[in-house]
């Protein structure tokens, strides 16, 4: 029997955040204009609001902090973690104030993820796990490991990744996954 387990690296903006709901509230409160839910689909990221919005908010205190969860998260981890070692992955570098929210923010809504688990990064290219999710097909593309992409409005049009819509969705994938490798079938 195998007995040692399998690594998951899990995103946090979009994956576990729900950065895509963050954007459309602070553009809300800035220009008093609500955004539908799908008013982002299609669109790169960085272009979904006028005016460089959404590269002006990233770098605002309370961006990182106060993003909603992704529905579904929280169970989706807590129930990973009973088959997988689960580690949170997060390319945080580059915006100055994320690493103290991103770490509150962990602490709030998963306070039973060990800080030994948490790895804020410049570049996810240095992360070997089983697997990954993520919403960010450049982390994806050279991940050696097997990797699943959490639909999010700006990664709508891509296919060379397998697909998870919710954490519903990625539970099954992914305890598919291990079952198959547990089958002498590994990856």
């Amino acid at each position: 029997m195998h007995t040692s387990r399998r690594s998951i690296a899990i995103d946090m903006d979009g994956v576990l955040a729900d950065t895509a709901a963050q954007f459309r509230e602070w553009y809300f409160r800035e220009s008093g204009i609500r955004l539908g839910p799908n008013a982002f689909d299609g669109l790169p990221e960085d272009e979904c609001l006028p005016d460089g919005a959404v590269r002006r908010y990233l770098y605002q205190p309370n961006f990182f902090r106060t993003t909603p969860l992704v529905p579904g998260a929280q169970e989706a981890i807590a129930e990973l973690m009973e088959q997988f070692d689960v580690y949170i992955v997060s390319a945080a570098m580059e915006f100055p104030n994320s690493l103290a929210e991103k770490l509150d923010w962990l602490r709030e809504h998963f306070p039973f993820i060990s800080w030994h688990n948490i790895i804020f990064c410049g570049t996810k290219a240095i992360i070997n796990t089983d697997y990954m999710v993520d919403d960010h097909v450049k982390n994806l593309d050279r991940f050696p490991g097997k990797t699943f992409l959490f639909t999010a409005p700006h990664n709508l049009k891509v296919r060379h990744h397998q697909r998870v819509s919710s954490w519903e969705e990625a539970i099954r994938a992914l305890k598919t996954e291990l079952a198959f490798s547990y089958r002498g079938n590994s990856l």
